[in-house]
């Protein structure tokens, strides 16, 4: 298998907020919009031939410091699209995975969570996990901890096992125009090629990412190498 295959493809999913209000909407309409584009995406990479994962960063550590009203939205927008999604994941044979620190959540948000990735655990195509209350590095010093718990020597092969999620990212995007990681997946990307795009998420589409898709795929890496 060649170096540049996109196995693991991770995605900061930007611009709803500012999408709606070019729109003169009120943000949530962003963020409902940009739900559509997370089936379309998911269901896309369930089909490409070499993807395994796809990471998406759905609600991020510091995104509690959002409005309250905005905050409760998309909590409840999160339970019913994972609801509406099951039938989907089934379909498509995709197994959800959810990380980060899961326990800031409501227990009913909490059971729909664990219900989905119960019933889709067996489903062996591919894993969509979506990183919810996520912060890479909240996830390195949970994952810390979990090793000195267990007194499990620390090596860069521990530490990654004891990560929420171990696959090192080999494509990462983010949309919206920022160039910025914003904490998220910094151990798994390491080695990854990153695209910016100015496309706002809900105006991101499977025809975009196949075509970066493409041009990450005539990428040499070397990684930290020379090519013979």
């Amino acid at each position: 298998m060649s170096s540049n295959t996109p196995r693991h493809i991770a995605i900061i999913m930007d611009g709803n907020g500012r999408w709606a209000q070019l729109k003169g909407q009120k943000r949530v309409k962003g963020h409902e919009a940009g739900a559509e584009i997370v089936r379309k995406v998911t269901t896309y990479c369930s089909e490409h031939p070499d993807v395994e994962q796809l990471t998406l960063y759905a609600f991020s550590t510091e995104n509690w410091k959002r409005p309250k009203l905005e905050v409760e939205f998309l909590m409840k927008l999160l339970e019913r699209y994972l609801k509406k999604e099951l039938d989907t994941y089934m379909k498509n044979n995709i197994r959800f995975k959810p990380i980060g620190d899961l326990s800031g959540f409501s227990r009913p948000l909490l059971t729909t969570i664990e219900i989905v990735e119960e019933k889709t655990k067996h489903n062996n195509g591919l894993v969509q996990n979506l990183a919810l209350n996520y912060g890479a590095k909240n996830e390195i010093v949970r994952a810390a901890n979990t090793l000195v718990a267990s007194e499990t020597p620390i090596t860069e092969e521990s530490l990654s096992m004891a990560l929420d999620c171990s696959m090192p990212v080999d494509l990462l995007i983010r949309t919206g125009g920022d160039h910025r990681l914003s904490n998220y997946l910094l151990w798994q990307a390491a080695y990854a090629e990153l695209f910016f795009v100015n496309t706002l998420w809900p105006d991101f589409s499977t025809f975009e990412l196949e075509t970066i898709i493409r041009q990450f795929t005539t990428i040499e890496r070397r990684f930290g190498g020379l090519t013979s």
